[in-house]
């Protein structure tokens, strides 16, 4: 086997791993989370320099040098660790790589955080469902109805696919750990300071546009998963492409209306419309017919869609390192 395809061969292996390890155990409370040290750095930064009133031009500018100076840490850490570990023993680096990767996936976190939603409506009511889909987003939730809790339920686990499991997977597979936390970290930075709002929309211009570029790709990687999810789960597979090709550009993120669009097609119904942030309203595009309400099943089903497109890129992960240990064993025949 090359050098070429054995590195090939452990960053496949890394991701699958990852994927397991973030299926099994998470993101256990007691051990440090690179994505904690992430936003804590953000916050610091915005703080000491952040200028209410600057000019838009001066604002992004120190927002460039807030997602670069972000990145760039967060990378320059992760390698680091990754090799003073490596030089101690192989194994012992390739734990480390396996359990930074598996920080950067949410598969375990965003079903159990859809399901928690769907338990609360069922044993204790709306208001703890509002409570607990108020984990999950960042609209006003008081006064929710049940139709749009499970709305909201829906639309994150959808969205979440991309950024929480495929893209990270991805970055793993091109550079470990390093570019998984890259990934992360820019992702970390959109969400925190990547709003159209008036203290953002400069500020946060360079981190919304960073993660717009990261998860392109990943997004219409998706698509595949996401038509083999929704054949697998007895979805509706037309409605899905057919919302995507209708409803996905409408969406305010070139890769958030896609898996967005698709499970609403799936499940026919539409998601997006009208929604509150701090009281004032918002109205995002429709994505999806709405052939019937959002019912508490609906969140059901997106969690079943999200768990059957995880086990596939596994799969696909597994598949893949088999393939090439039968190429590499082959060759040496």
């Amino acid at each position: 086997m090359t050098s070429l395809m054995h590195v090939i061969l452990i960053h496949i292996f890394v991701a699958a791993a990852a994927l397991a390890v973030d299926r099994l155990v998470g993101d256990p409370q007691w051990i440090p989370h690179p994505v904690v040290a992430i936003g804590r750095f953000i916050q610091w930064f915005e703080k000491h320099f952040y200028r209410v009133g600057a000019a838009p031009w001066q604002q992004r500018l120190v927002g460039f040098a807030l997602t670069l100076s972000t990145t760039v840490l967060a990378c320059g850490t992760t390698w680091c660790v990754v090799t003073v570990c490596s030089k101690i023993s192989s194994w012992l680096g390739l734990a480390i790589n396996i359990w930074i990767c598996s920080t950067t996936i949410a598969w375990k976190g965003l079903r159990d955080a859809g399901r928690a939603v769907s338990c609360e409506l069922v044993e204790h009511g709306l208001d703890s469902a509002r409570t607990a889909v108020s984990r999950i987003v960042g609209r006003d939730t008081d006064h929710l109805s049940e139709a749009e809790v499970v709305r909201a339920t829906v639309e994150t686990v959808a969205e979440n696919l991309v950024d929480a499991v495929v893209s990270p997977v991805l970055f793993t597979l091109i550079g470990g750990a390093t570019l998984a936390i890259l990934y992360r970290a820019a992702n970390t930075l959109d969400s925190m300071v990547g709003y159209r709002s008036e203290r953002y929309r400069w500020f946060g211009f360079a981190s919304a546009r960073f993660d717009d570029v990261l998860n392109y790709v990943p997004a219409r990687v998706a698509t595949s998963l996401l038509s083999g999810a929704i054949a697998c789960t007895q979805g509706d597979l037309r409605g899905a492409w057919r919302a995507l090709v209708r409803d996905a550009r409408k969406h305010p993120s070139p890769n958030s209306g896609i898996p967005e669009a698709m499970v609403a097609g799936a499940l026919g119904v539409q998601l997006g419309g009208l929604n509150y942030y701090g009281g004032i309203p918002s109205h995002r595009a429709t994505m999806g017919e709405a052939r019937r309400p959002c019912v508490r099943r609906d969140i059901e089903r997106s969690v079943r869609i999200l768990d059957a497109a995880c086990w596939m890129l596994t799969g696909a992960l597994v598949t893949a390192m088999l393939v090439m240990i039968l190429i590499a064993r082959t060759g040496r025949g």
